[in-house]
């Protein structure tokens, strides 16, 4: 899962210094009440069923999705446009083909949780667990288009955890959740999905070339065409 530009070469371990990221502490209000006074009541998780499926399915299909945060009283939003497929321990560009370790623990759990690290010692990227418990799979979300509330780029998994205001607190975070969740976007229409090698990973041998990154064709908030 090494990436660019806003995304190179994360720390091994885990322990890179870097500045964390400030973000609003959470409203008392209840959050169903957020979301239906905001008009977001047609935002709904997705099942842990959605999540618990073969990775290169579910990265296909959440192409379209939406990435919801809810943070003092406000709904950040934005439109998955691009994401890359890792595929557990065989695949070498995956942090779990290191094995089971404190930092990859959550890969190795039951899908449906987010899985969040640092990288330059100064951004986070996000992912989804997918496949069953013990699989060690994942998503990388790698661009949104803006939709609510996002105020800076969201062109690469860097800029867009900022933008989301996403950082390690919620690293093995539940995304059944209402607080940070993935929810369906009745506005999408379905578009063509392009499939193409995952950036950053020329040291995977074999698995540098699979085709293992989609996204909307024809997106402007596409990181890379």
């Amino acid at each position: 899962m090494r990436i660019e530009p806003d995304s190179a070469t994360f720390d091994i371990d885990g322990k890179s210094p870097g500045r964390s990221q400030s973000v609003p502490e959470a409203s008392p209000v209840p959050l169903a009440s957020i979301l239906a006074s905001a008009g977001g009541e047609e935002l709904s998780p997705l099942p842990r069923a959605f999540y618990d499926r073969e990775t290169e399915r579910v990265a296909r299909d959440l192409l379209g999705k939406q990435l919801v945060h809810v943070l003092g009283g406000e709904i950040r939003a934005g439109r998955i446009v691009e994401v890359e497929a890792y595929l557990g321990p065989e695949d070498k560009a995956c942090h779990s083909a290191r094995g089971l370790t404190p930092r990859t623990r959550v890969m190795f759990g039951p899908p449906g949780h987010a899985y969040v690290y640092m990288i330059y010692g100064m951004y986070f990227c996000m992912n989804v667990v997918t496949e069953g418990e013990g699989r060690a799979c994942a998503v990388l979300i790698r661009a949104l288009e803006p939709l609510r509330n996002l105020p800076g780029k969201t062109r690469g998994p860097g800029l867009l955890c900022r933008s989301m205001a996403i950082d390690r607190s919620l690293n093995g975070h539940d995304l059944v959740g209402l607080r940070f969740f993935i929810a369906d976007d009745p506005a999408f229409a379905s578009g063509e999905v392009v499939a193409r090698p995952r950036i950053g990973v020329g040291y995977a041998e074999e698995w540098t070339e699979r085709p293992l990154r989609f996204y909307l064709s024809g997106n402007p908030y596409v990181s890379k065409p």
